[in-house]
C-alpha cells in the first residue's frame, strides 16, 4: 500500500511541477508583454482549481497513510492554496485578475509564489522518489 501511495504522489508531483513551470512561463510572457493580461489570467485561472485539488489530495493521502512528516510539510502549501482560492474578491475574474495583476506588484508576487512552489514541488519529488 505504501508503494501505491508514493507512486501516486510522485505522479501528482510531476503534474504540479509542470503546472508551476507553466505558471512561471505564462507570467514571464506577461511581464515581457508577449501576451496581454486578460489572456494570461484566463490561462492561469483555469489551472488554479486542478492545482488546488492535486495538492490537497496528496496532503490528505499522506494524512490517511500516517506519513506525518510529509503531511506536515505539505499542509502549509495546501492551506495557502485553499486560502488564496477562498479569498478572491467577488468582482475578480479569479485568483489572477487582469485588472489588478499590474497593480501593487502583484505580478512580481505571483512570479515569486510560482518559483517557491516549483522549488517545493521539486523537493517533494525527490522525497517521494526516495521513499
Amino acid at each position: 500500500m505504501e508503494a501505491v501511495v508514493f507512486v501516486f504522489s510522485l505522479l501528482d508531483c510531476c503534474a504540479l511541477i509542470f503546472l508551476s513551470v507553466y505558471f512561471i512561463i505564462t507570467l514571464s510572457d506577461l511581464e515581457c508583454d508577449y501576451i496581454n493580461a486578460r489572456s494570461c489570467c484566463s490561462k492561469l485561472n483555469k489551472w488554479v482549481i486542478p492545482e488546488l485539488i492535486g495538492h490537497t489530495v496528496v496532503t490528505v493521502l499522506m494524512l490517511i497513510s500516517l506519513h506525518w512528516f510529509i503531511f506536515l510539510l505539505n499542509l502549509p502549501v495546501a492551506t495557502w492554496n485553499i486560502y488564496r482560492f477562498i479569498m478572491v474578491p467577488s468582482g475578480n475574474m479569479g485568483v489572477f485578475d487582469p485588472t489588478e495583476i499590474h497593480n501593487r506588484g502583484q505580478l512580481k508576487s505571483h512570479m515569486k509564489e510560482a518559483m517557491i512552489k516549483l522549488g517545493f514541488h521539486l523537493l517533494c519529488f525527490f522525497m517521494y522518489l526516495y521513499r
